[in-house]
């Protein structure tokens, strides 16, 4: 197939078996699915034109894949951007047209997040013409991962499937789940969370050691369901770079840090459940986590000596790694008035 722009090619995720019970989802840069579906739905509905600028924040893959986005279809990008969004990252988005801001470095989500959501609504305000994309709260970002979802299906026929991925904004996991669902009810999904988050209740707990991009999220996010969810693992940031320096080792995959975590939760889930098979996302390349944690692959942990601690509530989890049976449960008001 001849594709008319990179972005088509860069969407396509492969499908790599790990083991007889694990197969990774591989993605370039996996939001490219979820921006161009949003941004043609948009286009088509007559929400934004040709020319028009649009404006979110990101940590990394998001501002990737927007940039991408508005130069196949003619529109324009500004990024207001996480501290974790590297040199190479930003010098791409500049070529591709997009306007780059960046937000004053901080050293917990929290603040990161605060100051992001800060600028774009100071952004919108100056310049009523921009239309914000709100990636973690506009349900049009789910669009894009029911081609994924049909991929997988089409795949996998009569297989019994556990879908294991970073819940970030909700889009990814959701979006597939949901539509696999559609077919087979059955199919299970665990989400992974670093310590610090407000999705699923961690936001007493800090990892001094990093921010894991991406997967996390300090502010509450409309586009997570936390009903669709079977289980929920909290990984810490040492946990997270044993599982990508693991992946790399013996599976010679590139990755993430959220695809390390997410590597992590499903081998442990696998081996739970023998009789399934499990679908780990994996969102990008390893790339702009090469000082941050390959550099230091002297420093990971043997995967097959750790486990999590098994809790019944969110109050109950401790560091580093703790998995809770969600079943399917919707969030407690108590728990979103206190995130809020």
């Amino acid at each position: 197939m001849i594709h008319s722009h990179i972005a088509d090619a860069l969407k396509v995720p492969d499908l790599v078996r790990l083991t007889d019970g694990l197969v990774l989802l591989r993605f370039e840069s996996m939001k490219v699915y979820s921006a161009l579906a949003a941004v043609r739905h948009l286009l088509d509905r007559g929400t934004v034109r040709p020319g028009q600028t649009l404006v979110d924040s990101s940590s990394g893959i998001y501002a990737y894949a927007l940039a991408l986005a508005c130069h196949r279809y003619g529109l324009r990008c500004h990024i207001v951007a996480s501290t974790t969004v590297d040199t190479t990252t930003r010098a791409q988005l500049e070529i591709l047209g997009a306007t780059v801001e960046q937000v004053r470095p901080s050293q917990n989500l929290k603040l990161d997040q605060e100051l992001r959501v800060r600028r774009v609504e100071e952004i919108l305000a100056e310049r009523p013409g921009c239309h914000w994309m709100r990636q973690y709260h506009d349900d049009i970002h789910y669009l894009g991962y029911h081609e994924v979802a049909d991929r997988v299906a089409a795949a996998f026929p009569g297989t019994s499937l556990t879908v294991v991925g970073g819940v970030g904004s909700g889009a990814s996991t959701g979006g597939l789940v949901e539509r696999l669902r559609e077919s087979d009810p059955g199919v299970r999904l665990v989400g992974v969370q670093p310590f610090g988050s407000v999705t699923f209740g961690s936001q007493d707990h800090h990892d001094p050691e990093a921010i894991i991009a991406g997967i996390g999220s300090s502010i509450v996010f409309d586009n997570v369901r936390h009903h669709l969810y079977d289980a929920v693992h909290w990984v810490d940031f040492t946990h997270a770079m044993s599982g990508a320096v693991a992946l790399l080792r013996d599976h010679a995959v590139f990755a993430g840090l959220s695809t390390g975590a997410g590597y992590l939760a499903a081998a442990y889930e696998a081996r739970r459940h023998p009789d399934r098979l499990h679908v780990v996302i994996g969102a990008d390349t390893g790339h702009r986590y090469v000082e941050r944690v390959f550099a230091r692959h002297r420093e990971a942990l043997d995967p097959a000596g750790l486990k999590p601690v098994e809790v019944g509530d969110p109050e109950e989890m401790v560091m580093p790694w703790s998995r809770m049976a969600w079943r399917r449960a919707a969030l407690p008001a108590h728990r979103k008035e206190a995130a809020a």
